[in-house]
Order: C-alpha cells, then sequence, then structure tokens
C-alpha cells in the first residue's frame, strides 16, 4: 500500500503522508517513496515549491518503532538521513502543513521544511529520550539553531511536547490556523513563493539555510557565491528590466 500521494495544485507539489493508521509513521517503504517523490518534484521545472503534509488527525509520529524493533531504521544515518527527507539536497521550498501532532521524526520533517502552520490542535516534541534514543534526524542537532538554546535542551532533555501556540512564539510556526483553513494557508503562501524567480529562490534558501545552521559568516559566504550567478542571469535581466517597464515579469 502506498505511504505517500503526489499531487499537483498548478506550480505547487503537494505531498501526503498516508499511513494514518499508523499515525504516517516512517519506515524503510515510506522513506523509499520519499526519495522517489523529491526526485519527481525536484525534476519537475513546472513544480516551484511544495508542501508536506499528513493524512488523518496526526501529522507524523515519527519513526515506526514496531518496524525498528524488528531492525527497520528509515535512513538515520544515511546521507539524505531521516525519511530520505530531512537531510536531502533540495533546491525547492518546502512548506510543512501540520495538521496534528508531528512528535520526534515527524518534528524533525517540519523542521527540515523552510516555512511551517500548523492546526490548533498540533503538538511538537522530541520524545527520543525517553524512548532510550536521541533525537537522530536533526532534532537535537537544529533546534537549537531556532529556537533559544536552553529551549531546545528542555524539549530535547525531557521529551515533552509544546502546544502549537508555544511554537508559534518560539517562532518555530508561521501562522496557526484552523483545521479547515489549514491547506489554503500553506497553499496561499506556496502560491506566492511561486510567482518568484525560481533560481532567484532556491539561491536564497541556501543563503538562509547556511545562516542558519552555520552562522552569519556561513551566510555572507553563500551570499558571494549566489550572486555572482544570479546576478547575471536571465531572470535578473527579466525581473528588473520588468519593474522598469512596469510589466508583470515572466520568469523561466
Amino acid at each position: 500500500m502506498p505511504r505517500l500521494r503526489l499531487t499537483r495544485e498548478g506550480p505547487v507539489a503537494v505531498l501526503t503522508l498516508t499511513r494514518p493508521e499508523a499515525r504516517n509513521a516512517v519506515d524503510k517503504a515510506m522513506m523509499e517513496e520519499m526519495r522517489a517523490a523529491l526526485a519527481e518534484i525536484e525534476g519537475d521545472p513546472a513544480l516551484r515549491v511544495a508542501v508536506l503534509t499528513g493524512e488523518g488527525s496526526v501529522f507524523c509520529a515519527g519513526m515506526d518503532l514496531a518496524g525498528f524493533v524488528a531492525g527497520d531504521q528509515p535512513g538515520i544515518t544515511e546521507p539524505d538521513r531521516f525519511a530520505g527527507f530531512v537531510g536531502s539536497d533540495r533546491s525547492k521550498p518546502f512548506i510543512a502543513a501540520v495538521n496534528g501532532p508531528a512528535l520526534a521524526g515527524g518534528f524533525e520533517l517540519m523542521l527540515a521544511c523552510d516555512l511551517a502552520v500548523a492546526v490548533p490542535e498540533a503538538r511538537f516534541g522530541l520524545p527520543e529520550v525517553q524512548l532510550g534514543l536521541i533525537a537522530a534526524g536533526g532534532g537535537a542537532a537544529r533546534l537549537g539553531a531556532i529556537v533559544p538554546p536552553v529551549i531546545a535542551a528542555e524539549m530535547a532533555l525531557t521529551g515533552d511536547p509544546i502546544p502549537a501556540e508555544r511554537a508559534l512564539e518560539l517562532g518555530l510556526l508561521n501562522a496557526v490556523v484552523p483545521g479547515d483553513a489549514l491547506m489554503d494557508r500553506a497553499l496561499a503562501i506556496a502560491r506566492r513563493i511561486a510567482t518568484a524567480a525560481p533560481d532567484a529562490v532556491a539561491a536564497t534558501r541556501r543563503i538562509m539555510r547556511a545562516a542558519r545552521f552555520g552562522g552569519e559568516a556561513a551566510g555572507w559566504d553563500e551570499t558571494d557565491r549566489q550572486w555572482a550567478t544570479i546576478s547575471t542571469s536571465d531572470n535578473a535581466r527579466e525581473g528588473t528590466s520588468a519593474f522598469v517597464a512596469k510589466r508583470k515579469p515572466v520568469f523561466r
């Protein structure tokens, strides 16, 4: 049975985790489907941005623990990391539309996205230490670069989750919206991003992530690298010429 569903909303890809009976837990089969879906999204120039969400009342409960006990570790130490997603080399932005609890690897999937919106019922946490494990999908490594280190330590060392409103206060979310408005909000953000030049979006994403995880100096180094290419690109000429001519740009 498929673990993922990939649909298209114009220039927006919608990637849905489809194991609601298992709280959308990630196993190796889902990881392989994720890799294939990401390759399809990256390889399709008509797709500019993607939304990641879950089917049912849970976004993702993390790694399938029954599978883990049986020896199934879905990409924990592989180059593209947990679920084939958190360490993947993506150029297109992802927006997490968090439809319910995002715990352990589910929280790490959200952290690996570029933006996130959630329903009020969502909860976020890294309970791995309470299971004798560690947050190996980026939670322990990334969370302290996003929220104050003492908050990250409390979440990672106690395993206690936080509610959606607290996640919004901490800057983990762009918005908290009712369930019936979740996809509309995520798609609205995605469609706005899709109007921009795709190479400029990809370059900006790389700069921001370099600064987020490597510090300001890393961000400046990446800025210099990206500017050398973007400043002379066809889309830069089109965008600036369109602005001067007071017309809508047509980006390639």
